[in-house]
């Protein structure tokens, strides 16, 4: 059998997936993080600064290509920059711990309390980003996807209302939760927005209307026409991340206009295709940890090859990867799909949707 031959460059196989056109084999594309610790020892970038400094940023994310061979890179590597900028308390934390916003703190009770910043898109950790992607962009050329991500409001609100009392408001007073969503939308708009005009080819549009918390109901009710709308203001192709169990409301995210979707491995990839119907492009979903921290190289093929199987159009982890992740474990993706890719010869041509 000859050998599988690669036709594309990066950057163009993941836009191609992201249009869900033909592609010579799925990209490698994780729309959240793949830094690691010891991605930071090898480059001498560490969190917390990674994740203020735009060349310490550019440094470590430049390394899910260049050392792991993903075909894009993903500079924002955590969910607190607009948090961060909007005032929010920060736990920074250590280079092998996520800075977190202290959510049991919250800065705001209502709509009535939102305001963004006129200058917010010049706060440091605002800048950090978009001033990354600069560099990302300077150093890659039109090789490799860049993608930077914008919180959407449904994330923000959490973050600036405190999960608890958000929910609440979302029973208690639809009307006022969605009065918060159309002025936390704005702020998603403009840095997603910001980032493209740096430089990135798409973005990831995390808004965590997980199984864990909400319905699918919720979804439809509060999200998906906001979604729609996101989709049609911000001029780039978007990835909706939204973790845990999401197939009841797969039907509805794939009515969002929005790119792609990237989902988490408590939904079987077989099941999740069947319900996208090639409506949109699904990302993910290699279990984060019980298999890429927890086991080895063996493990990640067979999960690389069961979303092969299932014709997932770009495999990635489920989301942000555990800091202490095995580089063998990451190195083994893109590896496991060439694999799968030799051992399937005439699926080269287009995208399974």
């Amino acid at each position: 059998m000859p050998p599988f031959v690669e036709t594309m460059k990066p950057r163009e196989r993941v836009l191609a997936a992201l249009a869900r056109q033909p592609v010579d084999r799925p990209p490698v594309c994780n729309p959240t993080n793949v830094a690691t610790v010891d991605l930071m020892d090898m480059v001498d970038s560490y969190f917390p600064d990674a994740n203020r400094d735009p060349e310490l940023n550019a440094r470590l994310a430049i390394t899910g290509h260049t050392e792991l061979g993903f075909d894009s890179v993903a500079p924002y590597f955590t969910i607190i920059q607009e948090s961060s900028a909007l005032g929010c308390e920060m736990q920074w934390e250590g280079k092998d711990n996520w800075p977190t916003v202290r959510m049991s703190k919250p800065i705001w009770k209502g709509p009535q309390d939102i305001k963004i910043p006129a200058d917010i898109l010049k706060h440091r950790d605002m800048m950090a980003i978009t001033d990354s992607i600069k560099i990302l962009r300077q150093e890659l050329g039109n090789d490799v996807a860049i993608v930077g991500k914008t919180m959407g409001p449904w994330t923000l609100a959490y973050h600036v209302f405190g999960v608890e009392k958000f929910l609440l408001m979302s029973i208690d007073d639809p009307d006022k939760t969605m009065e918060c969503m159309d002025k936390l939308k704005e702020l998603s708009v403009l840095f997603g927005n910001a980032q493209l005009d740096a430089g990135a080819d798409a973005l990831t549009f995390p808004d965590h209307a997980t199984g864990d918390l909400v319905s699918g109901a919720y979804y439809k009710r509060f999200l998906l026409e906001l979604h729609q709308e996101m989709a049609e203001r911000i001029k780039a192709p978007l990835i909706l991340h939204i973790c845990g169990s999401t197939l009841d409301r797969l039907d509805y995210i794939a009515q969002s206009n929005m790119a792609a979707f990237h989902f988490d491995s408590k939904n079987d990839p077989a099941k999740a295709m069947e319900i996208a119907k090639g409506r949109i492009a699904l990302v993910g979903n290699l279990n984060n940890p019980s298999t890429l921290y927890a086991r080895g190289p063996k493990e990640v093929r067979e999960e690389v090859f069961r979303c092969m199987d299932a014709g997932v159009d770009m495999i990635a982890p489920e989301c942000a990867i555990p800091l202490a992740t095995k580089l063998e474990n990451l190195l083994e993706i893109p590896r496991a799909v060439r694999a799968w890719m030799q051992q399937h010869p005439k699926n080269g041509a287009t995208i399974k949707s």
